[in-house]
């Protein structure tokens, strides 16, 4: 009986904290995680230099200027000696046919950079999801071995009330002595991983979550999905491993273009004014270099091979990633039918199987050791109800990871 008053105070003392802890639901926290991450932070810095990198390859190039000075001497008769100077300006021309192709490669680039972020946030969040659906099915395992800890001191208290009138035998205690032990030893196993879990979550999450916090949601509550065909077309749209692979087939394009582009000549207009003691002489002209030995062999050649890697690549993970959602999706199903039918059968069946071994033993028609076997029923068919809830929420983890809606569309 003690016993009991003392797990109750626990109870209505670990009630009492839950209910004075900040609640914290999963797009809370997901807005946490991404603002405090640092490797979230860094990713972005790395889209901010892609976009400075195409205003670098949009920039013109420079004029050279180049100033001479120094003395002139006559070698023949009557000539002047004094200073000669000359002053040279030359405007290098950015082609059309160069420019254009690196500044589209670099806007590809952009665009390859821009889809790797996204894939490493949906990878961050996928990563909080699994913490924070493990944070909940670890709560409701504690909720289960709390409630068997106390369904196995109430009965071990009638047992022993049994055995001191002399209606039941020692055995009896003593067996029910063993069961409460285990359910104790279950619940205390449970109340670590439910902390690990909380510690591993909180450090997905950062400094910004508070030591003690709460859920608001429970197991249960994981969102639904909408058709195969539906999500394999949002894959296809808005995948960002897709959109990476087709930026940087994109990207490998353009720069084959440009490599190709360097063939040509380069072209610079050059002006120059030259003057001696006697004479000052101005010239504009046009520099021309010549593409005569090399005609860009090598880079053209690297420039086709990474286009072809590009492509297979972008193939080979338009594939992948289809067998994957639907893999994710088959799985899905598999966990909802077994909620479902936990839920609404097997689950009820044994806790009604229970309370009539309960009733039965009271009245002396059954056994303790039925007691205990309908127990184990009841307990194990709950185990299975939370392994298939979690199995269900991880399935959708990974459909959302490899679908990756912007979060706009989603709010």
């Amino acid at each position: 009986m003690q016993r009991t008053k003392t797990f109750a105070l626990g109870l209505v003392w670990i009630a009492s904290s839950a209910f004075a802890q900040p609640e914290f639901d999963l797009p809370q926290l997901e807005a946490m995680a991404l603002a405090s991450s640092r490797s979230v932070l860094a990713v972005r810095d790395q889209v901010d230099a892609a976009r400075f990198a195409v205003d670098s390859a949009a920039a013109f190039p420079n004029p050279e200027l180049e100033y001479l000075s120094g003395t002139a001497r006559s070698r023949g008769v009557g000539g002047t000696p004094g200073d000669a100077r000359s002053l040279a300006v030359t405007q290098p021309l950015d082609m059309p046919w160069k420019r254009s192709a690196r500044i589209d490669a670099a806007e590809a680039g952009l665009a390859a950079t821009t889809a790797g972020a996204r894939a490493f946030e949906a990878d961050l969040l996928a990563r909080l999801r699994s913490r924070y659906f493990e944070v909940l099915r670890r709560e409701a395992e504690l909720r289960n071995a709390k409630e068997d800890v106390a369904l196995m001191e109430g009965v071990r208290s009638r047992i022993a009330l049994r055995v001191e009138t002399g209606e039941a035998a020692r055995f009896e205690l003593i067996k029910a002595d063993a069961e409460t032990l285990n359910a104790q030893k279950t619940a205390q196993a449970a109340s670590y991983r439910l902390a690990q879990a909380r510690s591993l979550l909180q450090q997905m999450v950062g400094t910004t979550l508070p030591p003690e916090f709460a859920l608001s949601t429970r197991l249960r509550d994981v969102p639904p999905l909408p058709p195969l065909a539906l999500l394999q077309k949002q894959l296809a749209e808005n995948s960002p491993e897709l959109a990476r692979g087709r930026a940087e087939m994109q990207r490998a394009q353009r720069q084959l273009d440009l490599e190709r582009a360097q063939r040509w000549p380069n072209l610079a207009l050059k002006a120059s004014v030259d003057e001696d003691p006697d004479v000052r002489t101005s010239k504009f002209g046009l520099v021309v270099s010549i593409p005569l030995w090399d005609r860009r062999r090598g880079p053209v050649g690297e420039a086709a091979a990474q286009l072809s890697r590009a492509r297979n690549e972008l193939e080979s993970n338009q594939f992948v990633l289809g067998q994957a959602i639907e893999a994710a999706y088959q799985q899905y199903e598999i966990a909802q039918t077994q909620v479902t039918a936990l839920e609404s059968g097997i689950v009820r069946q044994s806790e009604a199987a229970l309370k009539v071994a309960e009733a039965a033993y009271r009245f002396g028609e059954r056994g303790f050791i039925e007691v205990l076997d309908a127990q184990r029923v009841f307990r194990a068919a709950r185990a299975e109800l939370i392994t298939a809830r979690y199995e269900l929420a991880a399935a959708w983890v990974e459909i959302e990871r490899l679908r990756a809606q912007p979060r706009e569309s989603k709010e």
